[in-house]
């Protein structure tokens, strides 16, 4: 099953007895088995070589694909670009926290007696004050100073602290839709009082809308090797109210 939601493919390998007759199914890893003609599949782990199984014995389950019916294309596919936006959003948020919780900022200095030793010790003095144990006080005194002597300009800092939190619940959006899963069901804590609806009511539809298509298609194996040997489970309904069940 973790195969086929992950790469879009499962395979399994069956085994016999002595009496040539099925008395196993092993699981096949997808990330290094490729498709072959006449029916053959192969374990390629690396570059250097690859092995074949015994022909017709390996089964392939695949996800449609548009462009080509030798390997299946994962639905996850579809929310891949705003997985990377979460991602680039974390790791920009991270960077700007390490930095100095700011995107960075110019220090213009314009008073004339302020000499070029000062500003050694003023470069000095900022750098030591950004990372770990940040937000701490700089004196600095210049005589004879101007008001607009010493000027503190913040580059990009208001769209730094603001688009964070509307990226993450964007991409979260994106991957969930592509995914089907009621957010109830992830530990998503609600943003509004109403909450995210009962949570047995969402398993139950979940089960017979996601998890059914999936058990059925993966009891083609029964098929192919002629006896039950993908089975399930009855599913027993979480919810007080049946959810609405699709016809049989």
């Amino acid at each position: 099953m973790l195969d086929l939601l992950l790469m879009g493919n499962c395979y399994a390998e069956r085994r016999d007895n002595m009496a040539s007759r099925p008395m196993a199914l092993l699981r096949v890893p997808a990330v290094n088995t490729r498709v072959g003609r006449d029916d053959t599949c192969w374990w390629a782990p690396d570059w250097t070589g690859a092995s074949a199984f015994r022909q017709g014995y390996v089964f392939q389950i695949a996800e449609d694909d548009a462009a080509q019916e030798i390997y299946g294309c994962p639905e996850w596919l579809s929310a891949l670009q705003a997985g990377l936006l979460g991602e680039a959003a974390t790791l920009f948020r991270r960077r700007y926290y390490i930095n100095g919780s700011h995107a960075g900022y110019i220090l213009y200095i314009s008073e004339a007696e302020f000499s070029d030793a000062d500003a050694d010790a003023l470069e000095e003095q900022v750098t030591q004050s950004k990372g770990p144990g940040n937000f701490r006080d700089l004196f600095l005194h210049i005589p004879n100073g101007k008001p607009d002597g010493v000027k503190l300009i913040p580059i990009g800092e208001t769209g730094a602290k603001d688009e964070f939190l509307n990226v993450k619940s964007v991409a979260r959006d994106d991957m969930l839709a592509a995914h089907r899963v009621p957010p109830v069901l992830l530990g998503i804590i609600p943003q509004n009082a109403g909450g995210l609806g009962d949570p047995a009511k969402a398993a139950d539809v979940f089960h017979f809308a996601e998890i059914e298509p999936l058990m059925r298609r993966l009891e083609a194996i029964n098929d192919w090797i002629g006896l039950p040997a993908v089975t399930w489970a009855p599913y027993e309904r979480l919810a007080a109210t049946p959810a609405a069940t699709p016809g049989r």
